[in-house]
Parts: structure tokens; sequence; C-alpha cells
């Protein structure tokens, strides 16, 4: 370790700069990391990870245009491409030479509004969420204005360096001014959210997030350091997911059974392929109104929710793939009257 390392954690300790503290200790584990000393690097992460901090809690009702957000501890399931691209970021910011806007953009439910979530967890920073009802305002000229103050208290927020700022759903003041029915009012409000991203304090993070790129106003795509596609999810991608999905809950719900090749065909016989958010919603409620005396009926809840071919036809779930156990579990018939009629009909 470098002497300079030693004087400037002692002097940002003295100075109580909490920021320069962690970024020096930071750098102090990545080059033990890179010397080979990986046990000494990780004790320092750790270390760090849960070390008080000099820094002042902000207000969450520092403002009325922000609410915070509560960060939890859940696992970012992401495809490698998109994880990779949302890693580039956190790296980015490390680097600390002024890349600090970011637009998420893609379908609902393609994680993007987590992924906000995640980055202020890894980063350590608080994340305060723009509450668009009290921006957007019917009155000529006060949306503007309305803008132009939230971006005054942004940049007045203390310690910025621990601060991302998620505009959820941009698209009420972004879109494209030429498509605009109120072209004058939101050309202005476009207009003055482009000079506040030039001028927004580069140390403070801005996260934006939509599922209408296509209609965004150019001249603000161009605002931003880097764009994320969250459409990018494959099949194989989205049954992993749904797998870990299911893990998660299992825990939850006690009575449930896994029996994941069946939970497998299910999802594999979406149609259509439903999104990771809608994934995680029809996963969860099939778990919570399925009967805790049968183990298995959340799987028959989940098969007449997520296919539009679900049918309870004996010969046409077998034609689907189903076993003659997987039959009984998807409806309730019994497995001998299943091999039955099924063989009455000529099919096994």
């Amino acid at each position: 370790m470098k002497k300079k390392s030693i004087i400037n954690l002692i002097k940002y300790y003295s100075e109580k700069n909490d920021a320069g503290f962690r970024n020096e200790a930071y750098q102090i584990a990545k080059e033990f990391d890179e010397a080979g000393d990986y046990q000494l690097s990780e004790y320092i992460m750790a270390l760090m990870s849960n070390a008080n901090t000099f820094v002042p809690q902000i207000n969450e009702n520092y403002s009325s245009f922000f609410r915070k957000v509560i960060i939890n501890n859940n696992s970012l399931k992401l495809p490698e491409v998109i994880f990779e691209d949302f890693m580039g970021i956190v790296k980015a910011i490390g680097h600390n030479v002024g890349l600090n806007k970011f637009l998420f953009q893609g379908a609902p439910g393609t994680g993007k509004t987590e992924a906000a979530k995640q980055l202020a967890r890894i980063l350590e920073r608080d994340l305060f969420s723009v509450d668009f009802s009290t921006v957007i305002d019917s009155k000529l000229g006060q949306t503007q204005k309305n803008i132009t103050m939230l971006f005054s208290e942004v940049n007045l927020f203390p310690n910025p360096e621990k601060i991302i700022i998620l505009f959820d759903e941009i698209d009420a003041i972004a879109l494209d001014r030429t498509n605009s029915n109120d072209l004058r009012e939101m050309g202005r409000a476009t207009s003055t959210l482009l000079k506040e991203f030039d001028d927004l304090d580069e140390r403070i993070v801005l996260i934006a997030t939509t599922n209408l790129f296509k209609y965004f106003d150019k001249a603000i795509i161009r605002r931003f350091d880097s764009i994320i596609d969250f459409d990018r999810y494959s099949m194989e991608d989205l049954e992993k997911i749904a797998e870990s999905f299911l893990n998660d809950y299992l825990s939850k719900f006690k009575f449930a059974g896994k029996n994941m090749k069946l939970f497998k065909k299910i999802i594999e016989s979406m149609n259509p392929i439903l999104s990771p958010g809608e994934l995680k919603n029809i996963i969860k409620t099939s778990l919570a109104f399925s009967d805790s005396n049968n183990e298995f009926d959340y799987l028959r809840r989940l098969y007449n929710n997520v296919c539009l071919d679900s049918t309870t036809d004996l010969k046409e779930l077998q034609r689907q793939g189903f076993s003659t156990r997987e039959i009984e579990i998807l409806t309730g018939v019994s497995k001998s009257q299943v091999a039955r009629e099924l063989k009455e009909d000529g099919y096994e």
C-alpha cells in the first residue's frame, strides 16, 4: 500500500469526507486484489460495506417532487447480456469521469425499475424517485417551472455522491416534441429538461426508464451517456428466471410440493411468452390462491393462467406431452382413471 493512500485515508477521515474515504479504501482493496491478495481485498470490501458512514441521512420529506425508494436485498434476475451492460454502468460510475445519466428502455415488466433499485444497493446510494404528478401542471408554463425547481433541488442535495435520481417512466416529459398534442407547452417543457440535464451535478447519478423509446425526443436521447435495452430475453432466459421465482416462493409456501419437470413443461407451453414481471406475479398468485391441502394445486392454476390453449381434455393434454401423472395434477382426475380413459381411446 502506498504512503499516499495512508495519508489520504487519514485526511478524508479527519475531514469527515465519507465519499473520499470510501473511494480510497476501495482503491486500496483493488490494488491488493490485483497483487493477488484476494482475501485482504475482500476483507476491506466487507468492512466498508458494514462501516458507519459520516454522511448525514437525507430527509425523505426533503421535497414534494421526490419520494425515497425502499431498497431490498432481492437478487437481480437479468439475462447475461443485460447484466453485463448493467455492471458496465456500475464500473462507469466508479471511474468518476462524469458518466452519470443512463436510460433503461424496454417493455413493461422487464426489470428496469428493479435494476435501478439494485444499482442503488450496489453503489450504497439513496434512491429518490421523481413524482411526476407534482411536476406536470395544466397551467401554462408551470410544468417547465416545476422542472427547473426540481433540478434546483436535485443539485442542492447534500452529499450528491450518495444520490441516485430515478425518472421512472420519463415519457411524460420526454416524448418527441413534434408529435405532442400540445406542441408549444410540451416543447417548452422538453427544452427545459434538456437544459437541466446539461447542468446536472455530475456526482449525482440519474436513471430514467421508458417503454416508449421509439417516440422519444432525439435531443433527449443524446443527453444520456448510455442506453440499456431490456427487451433482450430469450425463451431460455425466461425459463431460468421463472424457475428462480418458483424456488424463491416455494420457501415461503411450505405446503407446496416441488415438481420442476412439470413446471418447466408449463413454462415452455406459454402462449404468449410473458415478461419477467408477469411471470413473477402469476407464479406468486398461483401459489397464493392454491389449495393448501393439495401440494401441486398451484401447478394446475399456473397452467390454466399461462397457456391460452389450456385444456382438461385428457387426449389433448397427452398430445401436449404431459405424462399420466402430470395430467392427474392438471385436471384432478385420478391417475388410474386417466390411464383407463386414454387406453380405451387407444392412446396408450
